[in-house]
């Protein structure tokens, strides 16, 4: 019981598990982090196709016949081509990527909206405090002490912190969430009105001693557990991250990070990844180099943009209507 409890409290944090790259990217940020786990460059287009189409659709389309991949390779096209002018810009294919990169958080967000829809009141468009603290914490009211701690996380502990952020959610502070501002307290990094409670929540997650500042040995702690990855030396991108936390984190130089340096960390203001993926795919498959592409000019390049297969498929992958 307890440890399913668990499991529901990560999937309402909004907790994902953001595999790292090659160099170790650090799971905790929240801009500038690669479109997908894929390697870009490494003779495949398998990251493009993720950027592209997000990662389940991406999938759904590498089981396709080629002919059909195209089909829905053009109607995604029409989509894409916001203003109707028969013309793919960098501006609509960036916007079509962020949709696409966003949809999982969409999903994911009705899915635990209507658990709690089920589970409390079905005929109410909103969830309030007191409906959700009893669904996840109000087996405390039963424990010695109220509280239970459980592989050193306490329960307690985690309640506040959600009511913390389920008001900075709740925007009209009606003491209730609509299905937006639910979505916002199960995804922060997803709202901007949300980041500081990222934050502060990444602080808090690292400052082990609780002295208001991460040191070095918390910051690698957060990332690396010594002895998980096999006994020896440390691996190469620890003493990258050492050295990292020195030249590019700790900016006044004083051995620690603070909030604001922990900010600039986990919310780089200076890439974009969305843009870049756009202006790539726009100059692999811009036949005429006007910045822009026409429906025939995806559909010759349709193996940069989605993936397919030479077999048969089942009528399960045709579940997704808009096609």
């Amino acid at each position: 019981m307890k440890h399913w409890l668990v499991m529901t409290i990560c999937l309402l944090l909004g907790v994902t598990v953001h595999p790292f790259t090659v160099e170790k990217e650090h799971e905790r940020v929240l801009q500038g982090r690669p479109l997908s786990d894929k390697e870009q460059g490494d003779g495949s287009h398998d990251y493009d196709h993720e950027a592209f189409l997000g990662d389940e659709l991406a999938h759904e389309f590498d089981e396709l016949e080629p002919e059909e991949s195209i089909r829905r390779l053009g109607v995604i096209v029409e989509k894409i081509d916001l203003d109707g002018d028969g013309y793919v810009t960098v501006e609509e294919m960036q916007d079509w990527i962020k949709k696409s990169q966003a949809r999982y958080v969409d999903e994911d967000t009705e899915k635990q909206w209507e658990n709690y829809r089920q589970a409390t009141d079905e005929t109410q468009d909103t969830l309030k405090w007191a409906e959700y603290r009893e669904a996840v914490y109000g087996f405390l009211d039963h424990e010695q002490d109220g509280d239970f701690v459980e592989e050193g996380f306490s329960y307690r502990d985690m309640e506040a912190r959600d009511h913390r952020r389920f008001s900075l959610a709740d925007t009209d502070q009606d003491g209730a969430l609509t299905k937006l501002e639910f979505q916002s307290f199960l995804h922060p990094e997803h709202a901007d009105h949300m980041r500081d409670i990222v934050v502060t929540e990444t602080f808090e997650d690292i400052d082990k001693d609780n002295d208001g500042k991460i040191s070095l040995e918390e910051y690698i702690g957060d990332m690396y557990k010594g002895g998980e990855e096999g006994e020896g030396e440390e691996p190469e991108w620890v003493a990258s991250e050492r050295e990292q936390f020195a030249r590019l984190r700790d900016r006044d130089g004083n051995g620690y990070l603070d909030v604001e340096e922990v900010k600039a960390w986990i919310v780089p203001p200076d890439f974009d990844h969305s843009e870049a993926e756009a202006k790539h795919l726009i100059f692999e498959a811009d036949v005429d180099q006007d910045n822009k592409l026409t429906k025939e000019e995806i559909l010759d390049q349709y193996d940069l943009f989605v993936g397919s297969q030479a077999t048969d498929f089942g009528e399960a992958l045709y579940r997704h209507d808009e096609f």
